[in-house]
Formats: C-alpha cells, structure tokens, sequence
C-alpha cells in the first residue's frame, strides 16, 4: 500500500496545458482568464458579482473593508474554524466575538448568536465546515433582526447548498478559496462574491492598488492592496470547473463508505441535516474519550494514512490566548472537542473505494 495522503489535487494534463498556454503569452495577471473566471463564477451563483483575488484569506479581508468594519467594532466567528476566519477580524482592527459550535455539524450553533450580540456587533462570519451549510436562514433572520452583515466563509464549500440554493448566495459578501485541500485549486487564489453592485466596483478598485480610469486616465482614488490574482491560477480554476459536480459526487459517495465502515462506537461520525448537500471537502470525526487522538495520527502515519485535525479552536490557540486569555474549555467546550479530538481522514477526488475499506479498517483496528 503507497501513502494515502490526507488531500491531493486532480491536477490532469488538460490543466496543465491550460496553464502552459497563459504563462506562453507573456499576460501573466489579470487577464482574459480572470475575467472569464469571474463570469463563470456568476453564472454558476446566478448572476452574483463576482471578484477573483489572490487567496481566500484576502477575500474575507476586503469583505470587511468593503463593509466598514474597523477598531471598536466587533465581528462574531464560529470558535471552529480555520484561524484565518478570525485574523482578519483582528487585521481591520475590530475584535472576533466567538460563539460555539453544534458537534454535529461543526458549524456555528444559532441558538448562541443572540446573546453574543452587543451595541458593537456589525457583522457575523457564518462558515460552511467542511463544506456543510450552516443554517442560514436561521442566521440571516438574526441579522435583520440587529441589522447585521453577514459575510460567509465558503472557503471549503464550493458547490455546496442550502435547501437547493447554493452557499455563497445568501448574505452580503460571500468568500471562497482555491487551496489545494479544497475541491478545486490554483494553489492559492479566492473568490468574493457580493449581490450589491456598487461593492463590487470597490473591490475590484481595492484588489488592484485602488486604481479607476477616468476619462481614459488612470488614477489612485484608494488606499488599495494588490490583492490581484495571476492569469495562470485563473486558468488553471477554470480548467476544473467542468468536473467540480463529478468529484462532489465521488467525495458524496466515499463518505457514504465511511459511514458505513467506520467504529462508531469508538467515533462520533459527521451529521448531514436535511437542508444541506454536503461537499465533503473534509471528512472529520470525532474521537470519543480514552483515545489519544494526537497518538492515532501517529500510529496512522506508520499504517502510510495521512490525518490531521480539522480546525482550530480559534480562541485556544497561542496568539489569542494571549491577548483574550479565554477559558475555552467551559466557554466553547464543542469546538475546544472538536480542535482536541477531532480528525480529519483522506477525502478528495483520486481516492477510491480500496483506500476508504483499508483506512477504516486500519482505524478501526487502531481503536480498538
């Protein structure tokens, strides 16, 4: 058996011949690809605007930039997640207010927003782990109840949907990511999608510099970033796109085999409720008590099966303990379980139906 790694990329020849024609030439950024990479990208969310950008960690930052977010203000993340979730909370000068998750799901618990809510509360950061909706609906009658934003983090959830609506499509500001743990990838580079027009001019101003032509001049009519994401990695999205469904569907049909194969006596196996399609970009259990889940992925690593934890507990981690000093263990204790129990196995489109009977098996085994 060779090494099962916990995530690999379908990268095929035709990507790479897709890539290999950009960088020949010579238009290296923002170009032609970008632009059809956008329009793609608005006509799989139904004509939302869409901005290509250079990670999915900026596209959460000019999300808050484009709302007015800044110091004083305060932001409610999901205490699971991934940390960037957070930083960039932190980036703009406002402070993360976290809210537990439901175990279950790993996503934000709705029936604990309203009393994190204060004077200060601006927006909330509703992400789809793992690529399962959170319950939007849910979240978004809160919002308008305090008159919120809402910014969802879709990093992982690309073809994901709610009640047959994909994500992405429901709040003010939506991001996605192309990371190669994620369905498809450039390696990095996001998207930022927005229903609101004039958001979407701003972006495309702040992604590149701040610039806007008047009068066929170009001039600098904002503090800008050059958050612009290369004509290459717009190709190389585009050439996946046609086969996004197809490998949402084989990770649909892998998970079905862990459900299956899977010591839930020893495991607490993921939840899908009736309202989402799950995109499994992670398949991510818990382990219950009396295991020792660092020494499972050891003991995995020798059977060559790659696993790691999902996500952080935000709040635990070293650089906010410091400043917020939480104890996260009786404030947030699903997602404190979650970030110390929780494991994430191999999930992703080359893995096939051998490698899930013999990683479950193995883990099986491991636990017993």
């Amino acid at each position: 058996m060779e090494f099962i790694p916990l995530s690999k990329p379908n990268i095929t020849d035709k990507d790479l011949q897709q890539v290999e024609s950009v960088i020949r030439s010579g238009m290296l950024v923002q170009g032609k690809y970008v632009t059809e990479l956008e329009k793609t990208f608005e006509q799989y969310n139904n004509l939302i605007h869409a901005s290509a950008l250079s990670n999915g960690t900026v596209t959460l930052h000019l999300a808050l930039k484009i709302l007015g977010i800044k110091q004083g203000d305060e932001v409610i993340v999901p205490a699971f997640s991934y940390v960037a979730t957070a930083n960039v909370v932190e980036h703009v000068g406002a402070t993360p207010v976290f809210v537990d998750i439901d175990l279950n799901t790993f996503n934000i618990d709705v029936g604990r927003i309203e009393n994190a809510i204060t004077s200060k509360t601006k927006a909330i950061i509703p992400v789809h782990e793992f690529g399962l909706s959170c319950d939007i609906d849910a979240i978004n009658i809160i919002a308008k109840k305090y008159k919120l934003f809402i910014i969802e983090d879709a990093a992982c959830a690309l073809g994901a949907s709610y009640k047959g609506q994909h994500v992405g499509t429901f709040g003010d500001l939506a991001s996605f990511s192309f990371h190669p743990r994620k369905a498809i990838t450039s390696g990095e580079g996001g998207v930022l999608l927005t229903k609101d027009a004039a958001y979407d001019r701003k972006i495309k101003q702040l992604r590149n510099h701040g610039i806007e032509v008047m009068d066929g001049k170009m001039d600098f009519i904002e503090f800008g970033y050059n958050y612009r994401m290369t004509d290459f990695q717009a190709a190389m999205v585009l050439s996946q796109m046609d086969r996004l469904q197809k490998g949402i569907l084989h990770k649909q049909k892998l998970s079905k085999l862990y459900q299956q194969k899977l010591d839930q006596n020893k495991l607490i196996l993921p939840v899908v409720p009736s309202y989402a399609n799950h995109t499994w970009q992670t398949y991510h259990v818990i382990v219950r008590g009396g295991i020792n889940r660092d020494t499972l992925i050891e003991k995995l690593k020798q059977h060559k099966i790659g696993t790691n934890y999902g996500a952080q507990c935000i709040p635990h981690v070293t650089a906010y303990q410091m400043k917020y000093k939480l104890d996260c263990k009786k404030l947030f204790p699903n997602a404190f379980t979650a970030y110390m129990q929780g494991l994430a196995l191999p999930m992703y489109d080359l893995l096939n139906e051998q490698q899930i009977d013999y990683i479950s098996k193995t883990v099986n085994k491991l636990i017993e």
